[in-house]
């Protein structure tokens, strides 16, 4: 790597990274918020590279316990080294995507550090702008899509106004049920339903839960390099009995981790998405 291409990259890591010390801002905003994406990667070491390289903030511990963790403005990225059955494209969950100021900006960084830019691939020819950046004319935004490793697909938003150098916006499915799905989280959740575009959509404070979809049938995400999606709760015992009391069955029901400050459960959306439920992700910082 040459000199200008090194102090250009350190100077762009540095800057995006700054404002992340700000955590599930959105947790005042409602009893559920959207918490963290949970990967099973090849090498923690590569991903690493990659969420470091968008601003994410590594932490080590939670409580006592050690962990592989980058801390975004509104999510964390879990890191399990864990060899993935496949990547995101295929699963119930094709995709993550992040709000930035400046798509090209995103891309020109990512570029130089040898991850793909996978945006031609992704869109119709229509919509592109050039073979790297789309504008989505429905949503009024421009757009691109980078492949991290392990077949990982990342969208990019545009925001020119958006004061922080990046932030979560979307979640997004793919599913033979749009509507199904959609429903399923505006009935467990509270989520806001709404048509975003053509996408059926549920709104959470801190996500869009995004739901396109799919011709084919798609596989669970358990084992995938996206493992399982994940929402902070407040009071959430209390939670987990509502939800059972509704009908609604657990993977895991309601565990405690004191090493960890933590308190989990895990359920399973209908098009096979792990969904695993928080609190006191919103302590960590």
């Amino acid at each position: 790597m040459n000199t200008v291409l090194r102090v250009f990259l350190a100077a762009w890591f540095s800057a995006i990274a700054a404002p992340a010390s700000a955590q599930l801002v959105a947790a005042e905003d409602g009893p559920v918020v959207y918490g963290h994406h949970h990967f099973n990667v090849t090498s923690v070491a590569e991903h690493s590279k990659f969420w470091r390289a968008l601003g994410g903030v590594p932490i080590e511990k939670i409580g006592s316990a050690p962990v592989n963790v980058f801390r975004f403005h509104n999510v964390f990225v879990f890191l399990t080294e864990k060899a993935p059955t496949g990547g995101t494209k295929g699963s119930s969950v094709n995709h993550v995507g992040f709000t930035v100021p400046d798509v090209r900006k995103v891309l020109d960084a990512l570029s130089a550090a040898g991850y793909p830019i996978i945006t031609k691939g992704e869109v119709p020819a229509a919509i592109l702008k050039t073979d790297e950046i789309a504008f989505n004319p429905e949503l009024a935004v421009h757009i691109a899509y980078v492949m991290a490793p392990d077949d990982i697909k990342v969208e990019f938003v545009q925001d020119e106004k958006q004061a922080i150098p990046i932030t979560l916006d979307h979640v997004h499915f793919a599913t033979p049920q749009v509507e199904a799905l959609r429903d399923w989280y505006v009935k467990v959740f509270q989520a806001r339903p709404e048509q975003q575009g053509t996408f059926a959509a549920a709104v959470l404070p801190g996500v869009n839960l995004r739901v396109s979809g799919s011709p084919d049938p798609v596989a669970a995400t358990p084992g995938r390099a996206l493992d399982h999606i994940g929402f902070e709760v407040k009071n959430l015992e209390a939670f987990c009995r509502e939800l059972a009391s509704r009908g609604i069955a657990f993977t895991r029901p309601f565990t405690r981790f004191p090493d960890r400050g933590t308190a989990n459960a895990l359920l399973t959306d209908p098009a096979g998405t792990s969904v695993e439920l928080t609190e006191g992700l919103v302590n960590v910082r």
